[in-house]
């Protein structure tokens, strides 16, 4: 409520159009409604919603009789009285001076609204002085400060700085520049005794009003007297003084008595965010200063939305109900004197703000009552001597706002709103700059401190918010570094700490990077200032052109007197002006995150906001003496050495405190000191342990990411740093976090990862040791924080860079061995069942290349040995402990269900089973190779049951095609390998002939079953060329049982046909392969031998004839090996005729092997065997048909003819002719051959 006319200047509506009185009228039924106030055809929007009140509901207020005295004192005056809220002891019902941090104890109450939904928080008061502006000549002086899109404006007393100042030497640079540029006359007008004679009967008035009774009770004088002394000190409200002197260490030796900030409370600073309301601020300020304005006083906080402006305002206006209405405010008017302007402004902008439809108005005459008058809320504007424009008032409104929002760009900075006394001009300063330029200590503005937490706590409460809508991160980043820039390091540390703790918290490690919707992400922001620098040109334009016609208007402005300004409002004329100061500038700024994808920026930043963050903290630990010297600028070596020489013996017992200080038995909470004499419980070490993990993951990260880009040097030290935090953490913490846990397996699993890639690639070291050995500057003074306190030795054994590929692959399987410890100890084995499927996975991994690792090993002295002897010791233990870690592998794969896995770690076995057997095969002295032996025939039949369990892991192709064909092929080959050693080097002196053939044919046969000739794929002309070998060697075998056969005629002729079909199957499979020209002619020729052999047995001519011609036949089919053979030969020919000055081109019948692969040897032998068999068989078919007894038919002759020519033709080739020369005759002969059988001529 305001003050009474008497103390009003008149004032000139601006704007006092002719309105129509008779608009739609609107109703307000309780506070949460909506009203809306209607001025001729335009309507103002209002809204009103109590968000506290701290009166009881409206009762009805006593309506005085007549003539009743309002001088005499009632009996209930200034007793308190809950009607009249808090301020029913001072003299008015509500203040008419706000307390200098009024809109900052509305802030901390409701901090939801602060920075983001509200435009401005004030007193009441403030607003309505800000809206009379164009109408009033008195003086204006407003502190206004910015929180995200919100501002505060509070009442700025100067004359009370001034005599503080005087007293404390502070803000003698303001008075000095106030008095030089500003008011050089203005002085504060004494208050008249009329003045306070109108406030006493006022305060009379609502207590006859409530009490109703009190009339014929009056009170002694003297009280009179005393409170008119109150009603002085009251309003020349006081400046907390101890804003400017709070030492670090008041503020330490309160912080034990804080409730202790939990390991995992989300915020560091947890005093602040966590506990109750009622306990947040005497963690920061003592009772003093709280009882000094930091305190929400008011009778009621309303959320009023006036238009589009939302505002969070306290009013302290006494509300009855009666009349027609719930609701009505009471007001006492001199009858001599009509209501002017600014006092009609007042009382309709306090019904509005606190929704009160009607005014009840009680008219006196020297304090003798008079009448009563009702006026409705949208009346008031209409009222006689009194009429003003609700338009007008909403213009300046909109005006004020945007100037305001224009101006004041930068958090954390005091502007300051004023107008001179009886001056048109209204200026806007940057207190906070000229504060600087003064050089002054930043702490001397009373402002910054309550400024610098309301920062924070905006930001603390955005952060909650922000976990589901990133939106908010540009605003509390932009919030935490304003308010890190206003406070002290040494008088505040724990919010600078808890603000460098939530700026690395904004950096978000764990999340994929965004795919859409980022683009806000990646834009830049200004540090300081909500203002949109992205302005329209032509905005810019209009407002230049503005500014111009003003200063042409206002040109006996001194421009000197502005210099300082940050703006001016040339006339209070141009704020009535409808949109006259809209703003270029966005009301509600969105401000950008700038913060790239890339993982290592997020990083950087974040830990160089731990770094701070720690500097803070170690800053308020004094117990340095204790330390050890340690310069935060000398690099800590991080030591390797080559391990080759260590055996893993001795390497366990170093490991062995990894798995105890990952899964040892949790401490119990600490009662003792840390090692850098922080005591647990406090603040210092509820921060600590959040910002060691903040840069452990930050560390892991990174390593992550270097992993990804194969940096294994780099990304073994980021690892290391990581680990020495999360040493540091569990120096400092009494329990250990299950997610803390879970995030160290995570760490020890990369660790893991990292050391097995850096054995696996070897031939890089020397590039590894060198990013491993570099370190910043910033990573060498976290390190130095941690040290101070933790050895930071527990995890050293698993870090360092070795020499040794062994020991890396052995500390690589102690990591994951840990990580695995953790996830099934009691603490987290219901909580990592994803994690613990890759660490199994991951054993498995290892445990497979260790058990290669050493297979290698043996496979390596097994080529080493110049004759072989019998199995070394060294041998048989690299099996042991490679079959063993196989083994391990496969129980961790099995594990979970990884069958693949499982495949190929019982594929290995079966490749480590058959290096056994080659192991065992017995050398004699003159190098040549012994019988099979049972240890060789033992190995390969466990290889082969291993091969097989391997396809019962699997199941069928489906499940994984690769695999499949890999143990396959694997399985194929070692029934052929068997089979192959068994019949070329049988074990005769154990076994007889037909045992040996049958496990033979046995073992042949399944291999062949093995080979899969249907899929198409790059084994595919191998399993063909396998399956002809198999047919040729089975087909070998029954042509020598055959030969050596006597007697048992049946089995004979069994062997004969066996012998004929595999033949016949190995010709078609070489066939079909066009690289396989020399085994192809063997085949034949073996087949020409063998019909040969049979036509031997044989004694009728015509029978001899048959199997000659057919022999003859089978010959012919060597045409196809000669033409294979011809091309080779002709395609080497090219290349070596090819010109080429430095080599001359070699006779095409070298001996040495061409680049084809064609082996001449072999053809020069084969070409020896296939020229006298061909003339053989020639020759004796010549023979034969000569001498038949009966009559030769035409054809015959013909054929005979033929035979004649090719044999002629073949005795008269020359012996010592090119090899191409003579492929090309056989070409040539067989193909008159083959046009003689194709016509059917022979019988």
């Amino acid at each position: 409520m305001s003050a009474s006319a008497g103390d009003r200047e008149p004032g000139i509506p601006v704007d006092n159009p002719k309105e129509d009185p008779s608009g739609p009228t609107c109703t307000a039924e309780n506070s949460k409604h909506d009203s809306a106030v209607c001025t001729g055809n335009s309507e103002i929007k209002s809204r009103a919603v109590v968000k506290y009140s701290a009166a009881p509901p409206p009762t009805s207020y006593a309506l005085l009789q007549e003539k009743t005295d309002l001088k005499l004192p009632p009996a209930n005056w200034l007793r308190e009285n809950p009607q009249l809220g808090s301020a029913g002891t001072t003299i008015l019902g509500s203040s008419s001076k706000s307390k200098p941090f009024s809109s900052f104890g509305m802030a901390y109450d409701f901090i939801d609204c602060v920075g983001d939904d509200v435009d401005v928080v004030s007193d009441s008061e403030n607003i309505k002085k800000l809206l009379k502006i164009p109408y009033s000549k008195s003086h204006v002086s407003m502190a206004v400060h910015r929180v995200g899109r919100t501002l505060l404006l509070d009442e700025l007393d100067i004359q009370e700085l001034f005599m503080r100042s005087s007293q404390t030497g502070d803000w003698t640079w303001l008075k000095e520049f106030y008095q030089r540029l500003i008011d050089q006359k203005w002085q504060r007008k004494k208050k008249s005794k009329e003045h306070w004679y109108q406030k006493a009967i006022l305060s009379k008035f609502l207590y006859y009003s409530i009490n109703g009774d009190g009339a014929a009770e009056p009170v002694p004088n003297n009280l009179n007297e005393g409170e008119e002394e109150n009603e002085a000190e009251e309003f020349s409200s006081s400046w907390p003084t101890t804003f400017t002197s709070t030492s670090s260490d008041a503020e330490e030796s309160d912080a034990p008595k804080q409730e202790s900030v939990s390991v995992d409370s989300k915020f560091a600073l947890g005093q602040v965010t966590s506990v109750p309301k009622e306990q947040n601020l005497p963690m920061l300020f003592n009772e003093g200063e709280n009882s000094q304005g930091l305190r929400n006083d008011f009778v009621r906080n309303i959320m009023w939305t006036f238009e589009d402006i939302h505002m969070l305002v306290g009013s302290n206006m006494p509300i009855f109900g009666g009349g027609r209405y719930p609701a009505v405010s009471l007001r006492l008017r001199d009858n001599n004197k009509p209501i002017n302007i600014l006092t009609g402004i007042d009382y309709w902008l306090d019904n509005l703000m606190c929704n009160v439809p009607e005014l009840v108005m009680c008219f006196h005459v020297n304090g003798i009552v008079q009448k009563y008058e009702m006026i409705k809320t949208e009346d008031i504007p209409h009222l006689e001597n009194s009429t003003f424009s609700t338009r007008v008032v909403k213009d300046i409104a909109q005006n004020i706002l945007s100037f305001l929002k224009s101006n004041c760009t930068k958090e954390g900075h005091t502007y300051w709103l004023f107008k001179a006394s009886g001056s048109d001009i209204v200026k806007l300063y940057d207190l906070t700059t000229l504060c600087e330029e003064a050089e002054e200590e930043k702490c001397q503005n009373p402002f910054t401190l309550p400024v610098a937490v309301l920062l924070y706590r905006v930001a603390s409460n955005l952060m909650l918010k922000a976990r589901q809508n990133r939106k908010h991160y540009g605003t509390i980043r932009t919030l935490l570094l304003n308010c890190v820039k206003l406070l002290d390091e040494e008088r505040h540390p724990q919010i600078i700490a808890s603000a460098h703790y939530m700026l690395s918290e904004l950096f978000q490690l764990d999340e994929p990077p965004q795919e859409d919707g980022g683009e806000s992400l990646r834009a830049g922001g200004s540090e300081d200032s909500y203002s949109d620098e992205d302005r329209e040109e032509e905005e810019e334009e209009e407002e230049e052109a503005e500014l111009t016609e003003d200063s042409d208007e206002n040109s006996s402005y001194s421009s000197q007197d502005d210099s300082k300004a940050v703006a001016v409002i040339r006339s209070v004329g141009e704020l009535s002006v409808p949109e006259k100061y809209k703003s270029t500038h966005q009301i509600r700024p969105s401000c950008a995150f700038p913060v790239s994808q890339d993982k290592e920026e997020k990083c950087r930043h974040v830990l160089s906001y731990v770094l701070k963050g720690l500097k803070a903290v170690d800053g308020t630990i004094k117990k340095e003496s204790d330390l050890p010297a340690a310069d935060p600028n000398t690099p800590i070596p991080l030591k390797y050495e080559d391990r080759s020489a260590i055996g893993a013996c001795a390497a366990e017992t170093g490991l062995s405190l990894l798995l105890e200080r990952a899964v040892g038995p949790l401490q119990a909470d600490q009662k003792h000191p840390t090692r850098s004499g922080m005591i647990p419980g406090s603040w210092q070490h509820g921060m600590k342990l959040q910002l060691f993990l903040k840069a452990s993951k930050a560390y892991y990260v990174l390593s992550d990411a270097a992993t990804n880009l194969l940096k294994y040097g780099r990304a073994l030290r980021y690892i290391k740093l990581s680990l020495q935090c999360y040493d540091a953490y569990c120096s400092v913490s009494g329990t250990l976090h299950p997610q803390v846990l879970l995030f160290h397996s995570q760490c020890l699993s990369l660790c893991g990862d990292i050391q097995l890639m850096l054995a696996q690639n070897a031939n890089n070291r020397a590039a590894y040791q060198e990013e491993y050995s570099y370190q910043t500057k910033e990573d060498q003074e976290i390190l130095h924080s941690l040290h101070r306190e933790s050895s930071c030795q527990a995890f050293n054994m698993a870090t360092d860079l070795a020499m040794d590929p062994e020991y890396q692959l052995f500390v690589s399987s102690k990591c994951y061995e840990a990580a695995y410890e953790l996830l099934v100890s009691e603490v987290l084995k219901d909580r990592g069942s994803d994690q613990l499927a890759q660490v199994l996975k991951r054993l498995g991994n290892i445990r497979n290349e260790m058990g290669v690792y050493y297979m290698n090993q043996a496979a390596a002295m097994q080529t080493e040995k110049e004759v072989k002897k019998s199995v070394s010791l060294a041998e048989q233990e690299m099996w042991k402990k490679s079959f063993a870690f196989f083994e391990k592998g496969m129980k961790d794969f099995e594990a979970i269900g990884d069958s693949t896995n499982t495949a190929l770690l019982l594929c290995n076995t079966g490749r480590l089973m058959r290096i056994c057997a080659q192991a065992h095969c017995t050398i004699s002295a003159d190098l040549n190779r012994g019988e099979f032996t049972p240890e060789e025939a033992l190995y390969y039949n466990k290889a082969i049951d291993y091969y097989l369990r391997a396809m019962k892991s699997l199941a069928s192709r489906e499940s994984h095609p690769a695999v499949w064909d890999s143990v396959n092929w694997e399985l194929s080959t070692t029934y052929f390998t068997l089979a192959t050693l068994l019949q070329d080097y049988a074990p005769l002196s154990r076994k007889a002939q037909e045992q040996i053939e049958r496990e033979v044919t046995e073992a042949m046969m399944k291999s062949l079953k093995y080979c899969d000739l249907q899929t198409e794929s790059a084994r595919q002309p191998l399993y063909q060329y396998r399956a002809a070998t198999i047919h040729h060697r089975l087909a070998s075998m029954y042509h020598s049982c055959f030969r050596n056969q006597v007697g048992d005629e049946h089995l004979r002729k069994q062997h004969r046909s066996l012998a004929e079909l595999h033949y016949s199957k190995a010709v078609c499979l070489f066939l079909s392969l066009k690289d396989a020209p020399c085994e192809l002619l063997r085949t034949l020729l073996e087949r020409v031998a063998f019909a040969e052999f049979t036509m031997a047995g044989q004694s009728s001519s015509a029978a001899k004839l048959k199997s000659l011609t057919g022999a003859i036949e089978i010959m012919t089919e060597t045409r196809h090996a000669f033409q294979l053979i011809h091309n080779e030969l002709q395609e080497e020919q090219m290349e070596l005729s090819e010109p080429d000055s430095a080599e001359p081109a070699e006779s095409p019948d070298v001996a040495c092997g061409p680049t084809s692969g064609l082996n001449l040897q072999e053809v020069m032998k084969l070409i020896g065997v296939f020229e006298p068999s061909f003339s053989f068989l020639l020759l004796q078919l010549i023979k034969l048909m000569t001498t038949m007894k009966r009559k030769p038919s035409n054809k015959d002759e013909e054929a005979l003819k033929t035979y004649k020519n090719v044999y002629s033709k073949l005795l008269r080739a020359e012996k010592n002719a090119p090899l191409l020369s003579r492929v090309e005759l056989h070409i040539e002969l067989l193909q008159q051959l083959t046009l003689l059988t194709a016509t059917g001529t022979h019988s």
